[in-house]
């Protein structure tokens, strides 16, 4: 019998990674995006795989693409379309562009050329045309007009960002400069594109504009997208919804309100009403999307899940019967998909995660990719009256020979005496009447609720795979537990979550198989954060070292951030209003009382929490005489997303924690007794 290996990061970097799920208009097929790494190549590449889901064997469709996705079947059947950047007839795509090939095979064609490139894609109900997204100038006026801009840009010696907007980067790259996100139409057939906000003022959301954004009528002859009315662009803005007769070119402002933002629109299937997410931010920033919907015959429109404390998650999917939306949602760290049922306002599972993260349903057949704290995504499908049943096995040969700990949910009384969930997971062949390290990893957001769920980056598996005892805990202010939990650390952050993550490691440290000894604490973003301020606030001597990742530092620094506007209304002031407010929730006010041995990292390109945050924090760290190291990268954003990059960041982690771990110390050796030599005796 083969001894099985437990968990490492080459075997993590071996697994294939399921994304994106469309289903064939009959529901006998689902097309999904599968992203290959290769260590030694130090890269990614994405293909499309066909998936039976009455039974069969899976197909690889395309193989020739750099990173092939958003792969989606035309209404009929006939095609899958989807965006990549190709060489193709000798011509090779400097931006990506829409795509064709035909389900049973064969070559994949591009459709058109668009200068401007393809973001994102919805086909028209004919599935003669697609809608897609691209940037354009918008004072240019015709695709060659968009492509001349191009060709000089391209040539342009300069290398300066410059511009007067208010929002003009997003996570780890600069908004295209001078251009903003359209709605174009692009003919299959001819490869003919026709910028549908030509002229208009319209353009879609700039940080992220995707399909999501925007839906095509079941008749095809309008569009309904969610747009910004302000003139000038901000982060925090409020959208509104608008409607596009494609035949008059009429726009219909079908929803807004000063109070509410709006957005993820999606058409019921006779198109006279459209569901999407409402969120009252006049009433607090922090509040929940909800799903609300808007009747066509009435012109009004009205929240349906007010009285659901959860949150709507997009996409929307409409049932065929109009009675019924289909959304996934998070509920105690887990994200399911639900079915709500509009009559009763009453939501119910339909498949459970782990995390549910992308969804499709045609035909009565649902199709799902979830994962679950044990394993990667996997493609389920469930046809009408049956059981899920899954229908690829990418991973399943590593796996095989793969030994994971086993994990679990344990509850804790945390601040306020409220409950407070926590993820454990115990090393491989863990043994009660031992004594093992404990290492805490703290989530960031801080309003998302990490759990039963796998983790690319920050594998609780491979961690205790080292011999730790690994403890994950959705502390006060985290998402799933209603919206008081999410809203009680407002304005007095670091407060709650320490008193939970200190309730945590009481909980275990009480516990003789944890060595209280040998406590450690590792975090990235929020979580990095709070790992700062555990270093001002925790007992020294508590937790033998920290690492901190792309942790926020100094909230005046902060500013230097993407969405500079969230973080005022988070801590309660902005520095120039009210200095104590902010410097009372903020590490760097603190360093005075740093002690612990820190191993501090940040990427370059990390524009949510700017390089200069972990560099500050490490700068005195050093400057007061305190153990501290630096892995720096100038090739990476708020996340560590290379293979090689990632297997250093895991060795160094590692690393630095047996540094700090007492019992990882070489022993020193006894003194050694001299002993005489003896004299030679001379015969």
């Amino acid at each position: 019998m083969t001894k099985k290996r437990t968990l490492d990061t080459d075997t993590l970097w071996a697994l294939q990674r399921v994304g994106g799920v469309s289903a064939s208009p009959d529901g006998a097929q689902a097309v999904v995006s599968v992203q290959s790494p290769d260590m030694a190549a130090n890269s990614q590449s994405g293909s499309l795989w066909l998936l039976s889901t009455l039974g069969g064997a899976p197909r690889r469709l395309t193989q020739c693409g750099d990173k092939d996705g958003q792969g989606a079947f035309s209404p009929r059947g006939d095609l899958i379309g989807f965006v990549a950047r190709r060489e193709q007839q000798g011509a090779k795509d400097d931006v990506p562009q829409f795509y064709v090939i035909a389900p049973d095979g064969g070559e994949a064609r591009r459709v058109g050329h668009v200068a401007t490139g393809v973001d994102a894609f919805r086909w028209f109900p004919d599935g003669r045309r697609v809608a897609f997204v691209s940037w354009v100038w918008p004072d240019a006026k015709g695709a060659a007009a968009q492509a001349a801009r191009v060709k000089a840009q391209a040539e342009r010696k300069e290398s300066a960002y410059v511009t007067s907007e208010a929002l003009y980067r997003f996570w780890d790259h600069s908004l295209p400069m001078g251009r903003v996100p359209q709605l174009h139409v692009l003919d299959v057939d001819s490869g003919r594109v026709r910028n549908l906000f030509e002229g208009s003022g319209f353009e879609l959301e700039r940080p992220e504009p995707d399909a999501k954004c925007f839906d095509i009528a079941p008749d095809g002859r309008r569009i309904v997208f969610a747009f910004d009315p302000a003139d000038e662009k901000r982060f925090d803005n409020r959208f509104a919804l608008a409607e596009l007769d494609l035949k008059s070119g009429r726009y219909t402002t079908l929803v807004r309100d000063a109070n509410w933002t709006f957005g993820a629109p999606r058409y019921s299937s006779d198109g006279d009403q459209v569901a999407f997410l409402a969120r009252h931010d006049g009433l607090k920033h922090t509040m929940p999307a909800q799903l609300a919907v808007w009747e066509r015959a009435s012109g009004h429109w009205e929240v349906e899940s007010a009285e659901w404390d959860h949150e709507v998650q997009a996409p929307l999917l409409w049932e065929s019967d109009g009675q019924a939306v289909l959304f996934t949602a998070e509920q105690k760290g887990r994200t399911h998909l639900w079915r709500f049922d509009r009559p009763d306002r009453r939501a119910e599972v339909v498949a459970e995660g782990g995390t549910v993260h992308a969804f499709d349903k045609a035909a009565g057949t649902l199709v799902t990719v979830f994962d679950r704290a044990d394993h990667p995504p996997r493609v389920h499908a469930m046809l009408p009256g049956a059981a899920p049943r899954r229908i690829e096995t990418f991973n399943d040969d590593i796996l095989a020979g793969v030994r994971l700990g086993r994990h679990e949910e344990v509850w804790i009384r945390g601040a306020q005496d409220d409950p407070v969930q926590m993820w454990v997971y115990y090393p491989p062949g863990f043994d009660a009447k031992k004594r093992y390290p404990l290492l805490q990893t703290i989530h960031g957001g801080p309003h998302t609720a990490p759990g039963d769920g796998w983790h690319w980056r920050w594998n609780n598996h491979v961690f205790a795979a080292q011999g730790y005892v690994v403890v994950g805990v959705n502390y006060h202010g985290s998402s799933s537990f209603g919206y008081a939990f999410l809203d009680s650390i407002t304005h007095r952050w670091g407060q709650l979550e320490l008193q939970d993550v200190e309730a945590a490691t009481d909980w275990f440290v009480r516990k003789p198989w944890i060595d209280k000894r040998r406590v450690f604490a590792a975090g990235g973003s929020y979580g990095g954060y709070m790992v700062a301020w555990m270093n001002a606030h925790a007992k020294p001597g508590r937790y033998a070292a920290y690492v901190c990742h792309a942790g926020c530092y100094d909230w005046v620094g902060m500013f230097a951030e993407d969405a500079y506007t969230w973080f005022p209304k988070e801590l309660g002031a902005a520095y120039w209003d009210d200095m104590a407010q902010v410097h009372a929730q903020s590490p760097h006010a603190f360093a005075a009382r740093f002690a612990t041995p820190t191993l501090v990292i940040h990427g370059a390109l990390d524009y949510r929490v700017p390089d200069a945050q972990g560099l500050a924090y490490y700068n005195v760290l050093k400057h007061r005489g305190i153990d501290a190291r630096l892995v720096w990268f100038p090739d990476e954003n708020h996340w560590v997303l290379k293979p090689r990059n990632s297997k250093l960041w895991y060795g160094e982690l590692f690393d630095w924690l047996k540094r700090h771990d007492v019992q990882a110390q070489p022993k020193a050796r006894p003194a050694e007794v001299a002993v005489p030599r003896r004299k030679r005796i001379q015969s």
